[in-house]
Formats: structure tokens, sequence, C-alpha cells
């Protein structure tokens, strides 16, 4: 088939969504079908429409309707779609889920958050992605610990850097921190952080290989969103096999599963800061987090995101011919 992809970011954005659908592309494109990314609606033929994002895409789905009143459609559920916009902008994000034959969701948690009357039409399919080529040795002399991901509000992203500085002087705990800042405000935070806490090494944004060397020899990982839709970092560091300590949000909690140990209530600095001291100070509980995340690994293949994306494209096209042979 010929599948259009619709993502609100531009080639050559380091967006989450912009990331997905390129992955999801390649994905499509193994399974045989032809596939083509564009960032708004443009009324050329295709056989299916996928768009990322139900909010920010909702101009494209009326388009979409308009032009093509029956024709299948499936929307991916952001983390903002889920946690901020189906408040604050009801009305274009409810109107794309509605008019979607599919929904997926990135975690396993989202049906708890989205109205029942979708349930019936929503699939899971966890973002994947590449191992590691291997572990690296770590600094002896540090105990380093990753944050990856553009410097904003949804992701809190100075919470471990506040969090390291309340350790105890004989911590060897260090925070590396990868991304950009999203705003003026975000890059002033930054590099006062950095001049302040000696704790603290603001990276900038980096191209992925470098990313992938830094996860490589950490020895954690934090993510400390206030909203996640499913965040590919996590997926990265299971596949890696990094301990993750992370904020028990919906969309953390719905991809390390929902006993996963190393959980602190969001936003929480002094919780953050405990579950370090552990990850640091307690070598069982840190081999426990190891063991956990490497047991979510297989969810989080390649070819499992690949066959999930299939089922659902198969269902929504197996549905669509049974419409339209009565």
């Amino acid at each position: 088939m010929h599948i259009t992809l619709i993502t609100p970011a531009p080639r050559g954005s380091r967006a989450g969504n912009r990331a997905t659908a390129e992955r999801w592309a390649r994905l499509l494109r193994a399974s045989g079908h032809r596939t083509r990314i564009i960032t708004e609606y443009d009324a050329e033929p295709t056989d299916l429409l996928v768009a990322l994002h139900a909010w920010r895409s909702s101009e494209s789905v009326r388009q979409y309707r308009a032009h093509t009143p029956s024709g299948p459609l499936i929307v991916a559920l952001t983390g903002t779609d889920i946690y901020r916009f189906q408040q604050t902008h009801p009305e274009a994000t409810r109107y794309s889920m509605a008019e979607a034959d599919a929904l997926i969701g990135l975690h396993e948690r989202v049906a708890d958050d989205i109205p029942r009357e979708f349930h019936n039409r929503l699939h899971t399919i966890f973002q994947s992605a590449e191992p590691l080529p291997s572990r690296r040795a770590p600094v002896q002399s540090r105990f380093d610990v990753v944050v990856i991901g553009h410097l904003r509000d949804e992701k809190d992203s100075l919470r471990t850097a506040w969090a390291a500085r309340q350790l105890p002087q004989e911590s060897r705990l260090n925070v590396i921190q990868l991304g950009r800042a999203h705003d003026d405000q975000w890059q002033a935070l930054a590099e006062q952080e950095a001049r302040e806490n000696p704790r603290f090494d603001w990276k900038g944004e980096l191209p992925r290989w470098q990313v992938r060397q830094h996860m490589a020899k950490a020895r954690l990982m934090v993510i400390s969103s206030v909203m996640e839709g499913g965040a590919n970092v996590v997926s990265e560091a299971c596949v890696a096999g990094l301990p993750v300590i992370a904020s028990d949000i919906p969309g953390n909690v719905g991809l390390l599963g929902g006993d996963y140990p190393g959980t602190y209530p969001v936003e929480d600095t002094t919780a953050l800061r405990e579950q370090l001291l552990r990850a640091e100070n307690e070598p069982e509980f840190l081999a426990a987090l190891q063991s956990r995340v490497e047991a979510r690994a297989p969810l989080f293949r390649p070819e499992a995101e690949q066959a999930a994306l299939e089922r659902v494209v198969n269902a929504v096209m197996d549905q669509y011919g049974k419409e339209n042979q009565t």
C-alpha cells in the first residue's frame, strides 16, 4: 500500500514525533509498503493516512476527511495529547480521536486516561530502539547519571540536578544532561545551574551517536518528566541494559511496569535524591534495576514494533474492506 504519515515536526527536527514518523516509515517500508512523511495533508492520493499528534495534526485530519470522508485513518496519541490537549483543546483533540479508525498509544496505561468510548479502537505500540554496540566501562572516579531530552517544562529537566545538590559531600554522583534548551528561559536556567552546581554537566544538543556513547558508559539514567506519551529514551535504556530511575507518571510506569522499583513521586526532589543515593550506594538495588529493564527489553525490539504496527494497519484495512463491500 501507499501510506502517508503526518507529523507536525519538519524534516531535520529532532523532536520525538519526527523520530517516530521516520522510524515507522522505515518499518512499514520493510513490510513492503510505500511511505512518505509530510507535515500537512496535501490531498495526494494515499491508501492510508497515519497522523502523529491528535491536536497538532487535527487540521490535516479535517482536510483528509473533507477530501476522503471514509478513508482509512490512524491517529497516534502523544503525551501532550493525552495529558494536556484533551483538557486545554478538547474539541480539536477529540475530533481527531473520534475520526480515527484506530488510535495508537505508546505505553500500556493510555486507556486509563482517555474516554471509554475510544477504548475499543486503542492499540499499544511500544517504540523500539537498536541495541548499543557494547556497554563501556564507567568512569571509576564518578557515578555518572545521564538525563536525556530537550530542556523544557514537560520534562522537569533540572530535577536531577537539583536533587544532586542535596547529596552528601562524599557522593561521587555526577549528572550529565544532554539536550538543547527549549527557550531562552531554560537556556538561562541551565547555564546558571552549570555555574553553581559542581555535580552538573550540561552538554547541550549532541548527535545521536554521542548520546549513545554517554548511555553506554553511564551507570544510571533518570527520566523526570511530568508528562510523557511513552518516551523512546526509556526504550533505549531498556534495550541497552541501563538502569532507570523515573518519575511515577503513567507514561513511565506504562513502559517500565507497574511494580518497577526505581520510581519516585513526580517533582519530588527529596524522593529522587533518596533513589539516587540508593543506586549509588546499594549495588543490589542497582543490579535489581538493571535486571528489570533487561527483562522489559524484548518489548522494545524493532521486530516487535514492526509486527505491532503491521497488526494495526491490517486491522484498519480489513475493516475498511468490509465496510466497502456492503
